[in-house]
This record gives C-alpha cells, structure tokens and sequence, in this order.
C-alpha cells in the first residue's frame, strides 16, 4: 500500500498526518477547502456607523474599554441578537458575513477551518475567548472549528495590525469572543434547532445577578449527519480513489461558566470556564492509484478546547487603575483510526496600568505568555515535545478631545529564543464635519515561527519571524439613517513561512517549512447602508489583492472581490431578511494553475416572537442550490434549511 504523508491545514492549525510508509504527496497537501457561508450580519465596518447604531458601545480593541466612538481603527461587532437570528452553526460562518473577511474550510461544520482577515493567513490573526488567548503551535491560528458558537454572546473583530499591543501573531487582526455575562435578576433560556442534513441543537443555561455576586452558566449540544464532502463527481472521479462513499458528519458538545464578585464599587473579580468538544467525520485527501481502487476508511477528527480566566480589576481613584490576570488554555486535535495527535498549551499572565488625565490616556502593560506543545504523529513514534516564553513591556497614549482623536502604541517582547523585537503604531482620526471622518494608520507586527515549524522533522530551527508594515486610510460617514465606510489598506510581510517542498538539508524528504518568501496585501473594503421606513439595507464590497511577490500570483483560495447586500423588512411583528453573497473566482493552487469559479448565493431569513417569551428564527441558505466548490475535491453543503425555537421568559 502507498500512504502519503500531507498538512492537513493550509495557512495554520493542524500538522502534517502520518502514515505507515511516509512517503509525500505535496500537491494533496494544498487541498484544503473554503466552507460554507451562514449569517445575517450586524452591519459595522465603520466605528461612526456603529457608534449610530449601537450607541455609546464600548469596545476592548486597544484593551482598554472605550467608546467605539472615540476608537480609530477598523473594527466591527456582532452581538447575541444577531448571532441567534442568523442559525449559523460554526463562529467562523458569523465571520464570513463581515466586510473584509473570508473563511476556508475541508468540508462541512467540524472540520479544519481557517479565517483570513484582509486576505492574510490564518496564524496572522490574534484570538481570545473572554481574555483568553487560543492558538496552535502547530502551523498556527487558532482552532476555529472547536470554537463553540453557541456559548458566544458577542464578537469583537479589529481589522489590521495590532501587535503593539497584542505582541506576536496580530499581523492581520484580532478577533475576541466574549461569553455571556449575568445581569440583574435571574434570567434562564433554553433553545432547540432542526436543519437539513439531520441537524439538531439544543441548549440552555441561565445568568442572572444578586447584590455583589454574578454569574452565568451554559451548555449545548447538536449533532448532523453531515454529507458527502467528496462524492464521486467529474472533479473528483472515483477512479483516483478520491471518494468515500460515507456521509462526514459531525457532533459538538460545549459549556461555559462565568463568576463574578464586585468586592467593591471600583474592584471586581471574575472567574471563565469554557470546554468544546467536536468530533467530526472526515475525507482525508489522498490519493491511491491502485487495481482495485482503495477505498478510504472513515476518518475521525476531534478537537478539545478549554480555556480559564482569572481576572482583578481595580479603579484606585479617579486616575489610576489596575487589571491583573491570569489566563490557561489547552487546544487539542487528534485523529482516528489513522492515529494523529496534537496539544498547545498556552499560559498568560498581565499586569494593565491605566492612567487617566483629562482627554489623555496612558496605559503600561507587563505581560508574559508561556507556549507548549506536544506532538504525536504515530503510536508508534518519538512524542515530540517543546516550550517557549515572550515577556513584553507595552505603552500607549489615546488623546480624544474635540474632532481630534489621537493613538500611540510601542512594545517590546523578548523572546526565550529570538531575543527582542519592538513593534509600533500610531492612528489618528479628525472629524471633517459632524458626519464626516478621515483617519489614518501606519504600524508594524510580527509572528515568531511554531514550535512545530521550528523542532518537528519538518521543522528548521533557523526560521525567522515574520514581519510586517502597514498603512491604511478609512472615511466614515453617518447622517441620520444613512452611512458608508471606505477602507484602503496596504501591508507587506517580510520572511512569511512556507512549506518547502524543494528544500534540501531537511530532516524529512518531503520538505521543510522556509521563511524566504515575501506577501502582500492591499486592498479596498466599501461600507453602507441606508433605512428606509421598515427596510434596512446594507452592502460590503472587498477588491483586495493578496499575492506572493516573489511569483507574482495570487495567495490561494483568495478571491479578489466578494461583496454582500441584504435587506430586513420589518413587517406584521415578522422580520424577513434577504442577502445576496457573490466572490470571484480563485485558484486552488499557489502556482495558480487550478481555477476555482465564482459563485453568488441567495440566503433568506424570517424570524418572530411567537409568544412573549419565544422566539422562532427561519433560515433558507443557498436558495437557488448553487453548486459551487470552494476547494477542489471539496464539496459544500447544497441549498441549507434551518429552524429553531428560543425560551427567554421577560
């Protein structure tokens, strides 16, 4: 039998699989898919337009909560309501509705995932889930297939460099997670959802608040089973033993807890627990040319995420106050029976000062993060194991006052093995008129290579980090029920790691992973939206230009333009919503030889309150049953149904 040893991830998250024989099959290795596409948005590309809509909405972009009014910065948010209105299944389909971001998956719901925000790779974007920062050491980024959507109740996403205050890892953004937080009184729910594919969900929980002490507690539960992700088809014909006849389905169970105590009226402490398991069915991408053809045994992957927190935060008086926290997270991937298994562990520690005077804000952050990994690529073989550490000094000044708003950022990490590395940014917004806003950003980020990308047998300890320099210029309009955003960016990425399948003096014969190739990432992200009466409309539209400078071709599986257009009608107590998502063609390939085409999509939506206390949501995706391909070998789901049911009692 001829086994083939290939990264199951493209552009972070899982190391390569291996088999008996270890013999290569590089072009399979670049087979991983882009996912299918589920959510109403909460339109906000625009800190002006949101702050309209939201209000006086705080955000943690530059960790420090302030008005989003006050931030300059290209950020969006997504709260609970929308989240639940949209019967997405998976955190990285919420994403996907948002200006600037596009997402990658090998399949269906479960299985590897990867988000690109301005079409930079996954392991360029920084995650955290209540604080807690998640990733692999792997190839890198974070997990997001083992994210659970369902104890999510908000979602924070700042597009662009941020790595002067986040350190290593937010070359192309960040994105933080936020659970559900108890508010006065005591307010249970319980859900359940029905969708094509035999979906089923069902959860629960309750948060409530009583004098100093709150609390909220979560579980969920759903289960599909799936479709074939690789039927046997003219791209994927069964005589290249591509196919598995099986349907990949999948099952996800999740729970979360947050505490908190307010020992005063300017000190509280607040505890977070969350754990996700997800198992789901897979097609690894291999090909046997053999007479019979061999037929695939049914894969299984699952992946454990558990994260903790421990936060002290303290305002002393009206100038100074104080965060400590303490933070532990533990993603876990394995597969079966083709044995695969690997374990980050990341432990932080921050001490945030904040010093307030006036218009002026001065923040200095210690902070220390400690990475692990294990790696076991047979039962048979040698556990690989490795551990770093980065401690890091970072400053900041915001200055807001008048039309002016005003952001500085530097830090220095020192790294246990690259020594030091000072990353900067400065940003500055004016307000040209009441509705008019200019602002304008420049900073510098980077990326320390994996402890995999570094120690494995694909490793090479010389590796660099990856560095980055970017500069962007955005206008925000907001008058009355209209407003509209225009973001231009540019971003270029010095040492980007490659998997090497040319190199010599490896370990390996199939390779190693390199950092000599250059990237980068230009674009223009255009906002809108406008109410009339009832309707609210909205649209994106992303032209950007991810390409490798060294070849001239487009990254792969990034399209050049996708945009969306929606439109809620609220009517009879009803609120029926339509959107159309439309994305250019791509190429599979990084030699851009094999063209995947472009596809537009018609999602529909309907939701109400059937009673005071429940709620029913509808959801049609891929209407017209569009067949379409984000990667070749990988199939979508089809024309997607959904329906679910909410208890809040008022």
């Amino acid at each position: 039998m001829i086994s083939c040893v290939f990264p199951s991830r493209i552009d972070g998250g899982r190391t390569p699989a291996r088999t008996r024989n270890r013999i290569a099959c590089l072009p399979l290795a670049l087979a991983s898919a882009f996912g299918g596409l589920v959510l109403i948005q909460l339109p906000s590309a625009a800190h002006a337009q949101q702050a309209q809509t939201l209000g006086e909405t705080m955000v943690t972009a530059n960790r420090t909560p302030q008005p989003l009014s006050d931030l300059v910065g290209d950020v969006s948010i997504v709260d609970r309501q929308a989240i639940e209105r949209s019967g997405a299944t998976g955190v990285a389909d919420v994403l996907a509705r948002l200006p600037g971001i596009e997402i990658s998956r090998s399949g269906g719901v479960g299985n590897a995932t990867s988000v690109f925000i301005r079409g930079a790779e996954t392991r360029f974007t920084a995650v955290y889930v209540d604080g807690v920062r998640i990733d692999s050491q792997t190839t890198g980024g974070a997990g997001w297939e083992g994210i659970p959507l369902a104890q999510i109740d908000r979602i924070e996403v700042l597009r662009g460099p941020a790595a002067a205050v986040y350190g290593s890892d937010a070359i192309g953004g960040v994105i933080q997670l936020f659970t559900r937080r108890g508010e006065e009184g005591v307010s249970p729910y319980a859900g359940i959802g029905f969708g094509s594919h035999g979906l089923r969900k069902i959860e629960g929980g309750v948060s409530g608040k009583s004098g100093l002490f709150d609390y909220s507690f979560g579980v969920a539960h759903e289960e599909s089973k799936g479709f074939n992700v690789q039927p046997a088809n003219k791209r994927t014909p069964s005589k290249d033993g591509f196919t598995s006849p099986d349907r990949d389905g999948y099952r996800s169970t999740s729970g979360n807890l947050k505490l908190g105590f307010q020992i005063n009226p300017d000190q509280r402490i607040e505890a977070t627990l969350l754990q996700s398991n997800v198992e789901a069915g897979y097609d690894a991408s291999v090909s046997f040319r053999t007479r019979p053809p061999i037929r695939f045994r049914n894969d299984t992957s699952t992946n454990t995420l558990r994260t903790a927190g421990l936060t002290w935060s303290a305002k002393w008086n009206d100038i100074y106050s104080t965060r400590v926290q303490v933070t532990d997270s533990q993603s876990t991937y394995k597969t079966q029976p083709s044995f695969y298994r690997t374990e980050t562990n990341l432990r932080g520690y921050l001490f945030q000062n904040e010093f307030r005077f006036g218009p002026h804000l001065v923040t200095a952050t210690l902070e220390r993060r400690e990475d692990a990994l294990e790696n076991a690529p047979t039962t048979s073989a040698k556990l690989f194991s490795q551990d770093r550490s980065q401690n890091a000094l970072s400053l900041g000044y915001g200055f807001v006052q008048g039309p002016h708003s005003l952001q500085l950022h530097v830090r220095r990490d020192k790294d246990s093995e690259f020594g030091g590395k000072t990353t900067g940014s400065a940003a500055y917004g004016f307000a040209i008129t009441p509705s008019l806003r200019f602002t304008a950003s420049a900073g510098t980020a980077f990326r320390v290579p994996t402890l995999y990308q570094r120690f494995s047998e694909y490793g090479r300890a010389s590796l660099k980090p990856e560095s980055s320099r970017n500069v962007e210029l955005g206008l925000q309009y907001t008058q009355g029920a209209t407003h509209a955003g225009l973001v231009v960016y540019r971003s270029r990425v010095q040492n980007l790691i490659v998997f090497d399948g040319s190199a010599t003096g490896c370990q390996s014969s199939f390779g190693c992973y390199a950092s000599t190739a250059r990237a980068r990432y230009q674009g223009v992200t255009l906002t809108g939206g406008h109410r009339i009466g009832d309707v609210t409309l909205r649209a994106s539209l992303d032209y950007q230009d991810p390409r490798d400078l060294a070849t001239d071709h487009l990254l792969a599986r990034r399209a050049q333009r996708h945009a969306t257009l929606g439109a809620d009608w609220r009517v009879g107590g009803w609120t029926l919503g339509a959107e159309v998502q439309s994305s250019s063609k791509r190429y599979d390939d990084l030699a851009n030889t094999v063209k995947l085409g472009g596809y537009t999509l018609l999602n529909l939506s309907a939701s109400t309150q059937i009673t005071r206390d429940i709620n029913l949501v509808a959801r049609l995706d891929n209407a017209g049953d569009k067949d379409y391909q984000y990667a070749r070998l990988y199939a979508t789901g089809g024309r997607t149904a959904y329906l679910g049911l909410k208890w809040t009692p008022q």
